[in-house]
C-alpha cells in the first residue's frame, strides 16, 4: 500500500490548517449560526465599480495584461497612494497581484533564504507564519501587550534581532487586534530598521479603516522608504473581497524579483477586476467614507455592549475588529468559542488562531449590521449567564 503523505512536501505536510477556516467549517454545520468571525465587509461592491468591470466584459476586455497589471491602473494606484497617504511611488514601483494574500507569498518568496529569520509581531494574521514557512524562512515571535495599545516598541524590536533576521513584518491597523501605530510610534522604529538594515514588509489593507488619527505609513519615512514593501489592496476598503486584486508598493529591485514568481505562478490578476480597481480608485473615496463611518459606529457599540457584559475590551482604532479579553470565564479561547457556539449558535475565532499571544481572546468582527452585532451580544450574554449559573459543561 502507497505511503501518500510519504510523497508530501514536508512544510506542507506539517503545516496546521487556518485556524479561522477551520473552525467556520465546524460552524456552517449548524442551522441557525450567527456569525461575527469572518472580516468580510456586509456591504455591496459599489455599482459604479461593478459596473465597470461589466463594461470591460461587453467590451471583449477579456485578455491577458502586462504581468505587473495594466499601466492605467498602475498610475491610478499612484496617485491614490500620494492623494490618500501623501506616499510618492511610480509605476514601476507598482505590481498587481491578486489579492493582498498574493502580496504576502510573494514578499516571501522573494526575499527569504533558508534560515533567513522574520519578526513577526503577535497577534497576527494567519496567513503570516505559513507564507514565511513555505519560503524557508524562520518566524520569530513578539508578544504585543493589550497594555500598550497592541503596539511594537523599539525595546520588543531590539530585544528580537539576530545576526540572521532580515524582515519585519507589520500589519497595522493589526488584524484581530485593531490596535494602529502614529507616526511617533513608527518613529522610534526608524533609526533600528535603518541601522540594521531591515526590510519592512508592511501589510496595509486596512489603512483606510482608521477612526481615531489619520493613517500613517512606515513607507512615509524617507529614509527607509527603500527598505519598505507595502501590501494593499481593494478588498476591504471597497468592499470588493471576492474580486481578489491587491498590490505591492516598493522599490524596482524588489518590484521585479516579486514580479518573477508572480509571471510563473499567476501570469496577471484578473483582467475585468482590474478595470474595476480603476473605477474604485478614480471615484470611490466618498463610498469608503461611508463606510468608514458605518464601522465607527459599529465599533461603538460592540465595545459598549462587551464591556457591559463584563468581557474588557480594548478600544480598536482601526479595521473591523474587536478583541475582547475572555480570561475572566476561566475557558481557554477554544473552550469559550466551541462552547459559545454549542450552546447558543453564535461564532466567533478563537484567539489563539492568531498566534499564542491571542490565548485568552476571541476575535469578534463588526463588519455586520447593526442588527446582527445585537443578536450577537444577546446570545453571548446568555451563554455567559448560564456559564456563571453551572448549566454549561466545560
Amino acid at each position: 500500500m502507497i505511503d501518500y503523505e510519504s510523497y508530501l512536501n514536508t512544510t506542507v505536510r506539517d503545516l496546521a490548517p487556518s485556524g479561522i477556516r477551520k473552525f467556520f467549517d465546524l460552524a456552517n454545520q449548524i442551522e441557525g449560526v450567527v456569525s461575527l468571525g469572518v472580516g468580510e465587509p456586509d456591504f455591496d461592491t459599489p455599482w459604479h465599480v461593478r459596473e465597470a468591470a461589466i463594461y470591460a466584459l461587453e467590451k471583449g476586455k477579456t485578455f491577458y495584461t502586462a504581468n505587473p497589471g495594466l499601466l492605467e491602473l498602475r498610475k491610478e494606484i499612484c496617485a491614490y497612494q500620494k492623494r490618500k497617504f501623501n506616499l510618492d511611488y511610480q509605476e514601476d514601483q507598482v505590481l498587481v497581484t491578486v489579492g493582498g494574500s498574493e502580496g504576502i507569498d510573494l514578499a516571501c518568496r522573494a526575499l527569504l533564504n533558508p534560515g533567513d529569520e522574520v519578526i513577526l509581531p503577535t497577534p497576527s494574521y494567519v496567513a503570516y507564519s505559513p507564507a514565511i514557512a513555505l519560503s524557508g524562512g524562520i518566524t520569530k515571535y513578539i508578544e504585543l501587550k493589550e497594555e500598550n495599545g497592541f503596539k511594537l516598541t523599539p525595546e520588543m524590536l531590539e530585544a528580537a534581532l539576530t545576526d540572521r533576521t532580515k524582515i519585519l513584518l507589520l500589519n497595522y491597523p493589526n488584524n484581530p487586534t485593531g490596535g494602529t501605530m502614529s507616526r511617533d510610534d513608527f518613529a522610534l522604529l526608524v533609526p533600528i530598521i535603518k541601522k540594521y538594515g531591515l526590510i519592512v514588509v508592511s501589510d496595509e489593507i486596512y489603512a483606510e479603516l482608521c477612526y481615531d488619527e489619520h493613517f500613517c505609513s512606515i513607507a512615509s519615512f524617507d529614509d527607509i522608504k527603500d527598505q519598505v514593501i507595502v501590501i494593499s489592496g481593494f478588498s476591504k476598503a471597497y468592499a470588493m473581497t471576492g474580486w481578489r486584486l491587491g498590490y505591492l508598493l516598493a522599490h524596482p529591485t524588489f518590484i521585479k524579483a516579486m514580479n518573477k514568481v508572480h509571471q510563473f505562478v499567476i501570469m496577471c490578476a484578473n483582467t475585468m477586476a482590474q478595470y474595476a480597481g480603476i473605477e474604485a480608485l478614480k471615484n470611490g473615496d466618498e463610498g469608503i467614507e461611508q463606510m468608514r463611518l458605518s464601522y465607527l459606529a459599529r465599533r461603538n457599540y460592540l465595545v459598549e455592549g462587551l464591556n457591559r457584559l463584563g468581557l474588557k475590551t480594548f478600544m480598536p482604532r482601526g479595521a473591523f475588529y474587536v478583541f475582547p479579553c475572555i480570561k475572566s470565564t476561566g475557558l481557554t479561547s477554544k473552550q469559550f468559542c466551541e462552547l459559545l457556539l454549542s450552546e447558543e449558535k453564535c461564532a466567533c475565532v478563537p484567539g489563539d488562531a492568531f498566534g499564542d499571544a491571542g490565548e485568552g481572546y476571541v476575535r469578534i468582527s463588526y463588519a455586520y449590521s447593526i442588527e446582527q452585532l445585537k443578536e450577537g451580544l444577546s446570545r453571548i450574554e446568555s451563554f455567559l449567564k448560564k456559564l456563571d449559573d453551572g448549566k454549561v459543561k466545560v
